[in-house]
């Protein structure tokens, strides 16, 4: 396993410009990760000379940028803001790959009432499949997640629910789109992770880790301290042979010590599910 994080719990500070990303990548190696994702929404710059400084940043700061979390709404009325948010995605994929990302997480689209089950669905495929020429293209991998609401999104995830998600996986199949597994995500519509898992488990690309207070409502809360079976989850995962990207999903808003707390967390259930320990013996600045 290497260990990234996604800083949900910074989002208001790298919003409003008290962190940067830059500052986030030294806070990413002081925890002892071994990558740090970024979201599309912190990206105010995307010329080639700033994403070459921001890869630079966190190489000299001892990271990877593993994952860029973009936010691609396939599920909009209009076929003209359709193919704009594919042609968005094709975007992020291009600024991804200048950032040396291993993946790009996209997202179905927001569960916009007037939008039915089989137009809806027709319309996420058509636009996930448009991103995929470009993608391999490019060098970077597309990861779709068992996912609730995307941080700029006023609705929740058209594939919130487990039967959603799961025919959006059962139609890109050997498409060359991998799973993004989310631990508690299925808990808010109290749906079963762990049989969610295990009808995606061959297509495991990364494993977001996350957690939540109660079941039936998306109320973050620090990883380990909820209701997400995470060891069972974590057993599935090893014994099926991953050992990848894991990334905590941090977003309890509870101060740095929730950080601190995943990290030892992720670690100690990942040897406790079998797992191999992960080297912490680079360098990382401070």
């Amino acid at each position: 396993m290497k260990l990234s994080c996604l800083p949900v719990s910074l989002y208001g500070d790298l919003t409003t410009g008290r962190l940067t990303l830059h500052d986030w990548f030294r806070r990413a190696a002081a925890l002892g990760l071994d990558g740090a994702d970024i979201s599309v929404i912190h990206l105010g710059k995307r010329s080639a000379i700033d994403l070459d400084q921001l890869r630079q940043q966190a190489g000299d700061a001892g990271v990877e940028i593993v994952m860029l979390a973009t936010y691609s709404d396939f599920t909009q009325p209009d076929a003209v803001a359709r193919a704009r948010h594919v042609d968005e995605a094709r975007m992020w994929i291009d600024v991804g790959a200048r950032l040396g990302v291993t993946a790009l997480r996209v997202t179905a689209g927001q569960a916009r009432p007037r939008v039915g089950d089989g137009e809806g669905m027709a319309w996420v495929i058509e636009g996930l499949l448009g991103c995929v020429d470009h993608a391999q293209a490019a060098g970077v991998r597309l990861l779709f997640e068992n996912h609730v609401r995307g941080a700029p999104w006023e609705l929740n995830d058209f594939t919130q629910s487990a039967s959603r998600f799961l025919d959006v996986a059962r139609r890109t199949r050997d498409t060359g789109i991998e799973i993004l597994f989310d631990t508690a995500n299925n808990l808010v519509l109290n749906e079963s992770p762990v049989e969610v898992l295990d009808l995606v488990i061959d297509r495991l690309g990364a494993v977001h880790l996350s957690d939540i207070a109660r079941p039936g409502a998306f109320e973050p809360t620090i990883i380990g301290t909820g209701v997400a079976p995470i060891p069972e989850l974590l057993r599935r995962i090893v014994s099926s042979g991953f050992d990848g990207w894991v990334s905590i999903e941090e977003g309890s808003r509870t101060g740095p010590e929730a950080f601190d707390r995943a990290v030892a967390f992720a670690d100690r259930e990942w040897v406790g599910a079998g797992g191999r320990r992960r080297d912490r013996t680079k360098t990382s600045s401070p």
